[in-house]
């Protein structure tokens, strides 16, 4: 299905139109604004100052989608203080009271008025690749930024290569996306974020266009642009995540057993560093998957879940990674589009892009989607839903029998800051909620809480993985949980390995019994049982003080407005931790 032009979707009274979307439709409408493709986007990318060109080559099925030339080199696009993303930027217009809408409505004016002093280009995209969920989106961009626009086309789809399938499709109750991207707009004023310089993302939801102001790093023009479509896709009453998800069909094993398993959909939920690639990416899961079984990824960052038809959607063809762990001559390099704050290297005469962060934190790559082996643009629902935290007091795998703990623990899904984002030093040390590892959502909790709650009644099944360390005796004395055992963790669910006991320290929450995961993990029950931590007294104070968190975020959410819904999600978070401690 297709999303709608303005005049479409407010044509009965074109008075409705929202301030914010009159601006940006004003802008994209100058006839001064030239409309570039991918290649158009390249080529002006070369004359920009802070864009480099290496001799690593465009992955040649993406150059050739892009209408690139043959041999066409990877673009390295390097910023100054900000290399991360800036939450404290946003604005919601929605949000604001009516003075503070008339102010930023005039500073935005003011903005375009300047913005249009200089040479400026548009772009057209497709956000969406199935055909029942695809949405219309566009660009503006300065010239002086046409690296944001190329990126921007390679990380989605260009309009031209699905307009065929896009103009078949039946209208959505939906507009069309529009962004707003001015990367040189500077304004001191301390209303506006302004930390490592003025920046202002100024979103409404409602009217989907999203300005952003004064930002270089590509992940703002694609996170916003992506905030849209999930919120788009709420609309729709399908649940957004920010997340990955794959589909493993073992009819092709030789065990019986295992081909009675049929398909399994599988989806995680984590921050950037939670494991949320690792465990979607994986090509067997570290070798404990079966031979003969077969993997599909939707993606590994962003989906639709639509409870009505029972499937999952994906908007991207591309996977935007860090590339901290890729060092030169790993594989993943073949697949590369574009790179972002790299490093450069000179081997063999030839000038490469340097992951593994020597240059600065948070280097990041467009990858192309053949990275993940075989992909599709929709699969099942989810049978397995598991979200992945940073949190010393749990072990490495928690099941919840409760479909309120479920939601809940989504809801209040704890993480630590990274530097993945623009932030001060001290509150990379803070505790932060960050419910469905959705840093981007722009409406309601209430509403992501009532989609999973769907979720959960109509079938998935929710887990927890703790992808930090285990308390052994501090909360920085830790018992480490390898990646190679939360992989072969995961192969035990998609296999019904595990039988569960219950976790007395919270009601609703289970734990694999010593029997089942002993037999695949020797010396995993109580390496990792909380009844054997050390400085016991402390650690259930902690694990208290914790839950408590959790709770008290919640309390001070949105959630107020729906106090039956707000009550289950306090209840089932209640621990047991024994007052004789």
């Amino acid at each position: 299905m297709s999303s709608q032009s303005s005049f479409e979707f407010y044509g009965p009274d074109l008075s409705k139109m929202p301030p914010l979307r009159g601006l940006a439709e004003t802008l994209i409408l100058d006839p001064r604004v030239r409309l570039v493709n991918a290649a158009e986007a390249y080529e002006l990318a070369l004359e920009q100052h802070d864009v480099a060109i290496t001799d690593m080559p465009v992955y040649p099925p993406a150059a050739k989608r892009l209408g690139l030339p043959k041999g066409a080199r990877v673009l390295n696009n390097c910023h100054g203080r900000i290399v991360g993303r800036s939450a404290n930027a946003r604005r919601f217009y929605n949000a604001l009271t009516l003075s503070e809408q008339q102010k930023v409505l005039g500073d935005v004016r003011e903005a375009m008025f300047n913005f249009q002093k200089r040479p400026l280009i548009k772009a057209h995209a497709v956000l969406g690749l199935d055909s029942d969920l695809m949405i219309r989106a566009t660009l503006v961009s300065g010239v002086d930024d046409a690296v944001n626009v190329f990126n921007w086309l390679a990380n989605f789809t260009p309009f031209d290569e699905l307009a065929k399938q896009y103009a078949g499709s039946p209208k959505l109750p939906i507009q069309d996306i529009l962004i707003i991207g001015d990367n040189l707009w500077n304004n001191p004023d301390p209303f506006y974020n302004n930390h490592g310089g003025p920046q202002l993302a100024l979103v409404d939801e409602t009217a989907n266009v999203i300005f952003n102001l004064g930002m270089r790093y590509f992940g703002e023009r694609k996170k916003g642009t992506l905030t849209l479509a999930w919120t788009s896709g709420m609309r729709l009453g399908m649940a957004a995540c920010h997340g990955g998800i794959k589909e493993i069909d073992f009819a092709g094993c030789a065990d019986k057993a295992v081909q009675e398993v049929g398909k399994r959909s599988i989806a995680f939920f984590g921050l950037s560093g939670t494991g949320k690639s690792s465990h979607t990416n994986s090509a067997d899961n570290g070798g404990t998957l079966p031979a003969g079984f077969k993997k599909v990824v939707l993606h590994d960052d962003a989906f639709q879940i639509d409870c009505e038809e029972k499937v999952c959607r994906v908007w991207e063809p591309t996977l935007f990674d860090k590339t901290d762990s890729r060092p030169l001559g790993h594989d993943d390099w073949r697949y590369i589009i574009s790179v972002m704050n790299h490093g450069l290297i000179e081997v063999d005469g030839k000038v490469l892009p340097l992951g593994q962060d020597v240059r600065n934190s948070n280097g990041r790559a467009l990858f192309d989607r053949d990275l993940l082996g075989a992909y599709v643009n929709r699969c099942g629902f989810p049978d397995i839903i598991c979200w992945l935290m940073k949190d010393s007091c749990l072990p490495p795998l928690m099941r919840f029998d409760d479909p309120a703990l479920a939601v809940a623990m989504g809801a209040s899904l704890m993480t630590r800051r990274n530097r993945a984002e623009n932030v001060p030093e001290e509150e990379l040390q803070k505790l932060v909620f960050v419910p469905y590892a959705n840093p981007f959502r722009v409406y309601e909790l209430w509403r992501d809480v009532q989609a999973f709650t769907k979720v959960f009644h109509q079938g998935a099944v929710g887990y927890c993985f703790n992808s930090s360390g285990f308390w052994k005796a501090s909360d920085v004395d830790l018992r480490a949980i390898p990646l190679a055992t939360s992989l072969t963790l995961q192969t035990a669910l998609l296999l019904d390995k595990l039988t569960w006991e219950k976790l007395d320290l919270l009601p609703g929450a289970q734990i694999p019994t010593r029997e089942s995961v002993e037999a695949i993990l020797p010396g995993y029950y109580d390496t990792y049982h909380p009844d054997n931590v050390e400085n016991r007294a402390a650690y259930l104070a902690t694990l208290k003080n914790r839950f408590r968190q959790r709770m008290m975020f919640l309390q001070s959410s949105d959630l107020h407005d729906k106090p039956g819904l707000l009550l289950s999600l306090i209840n089932s978070l209640r621990v047991n931790y024994g007052e004789e401690e």
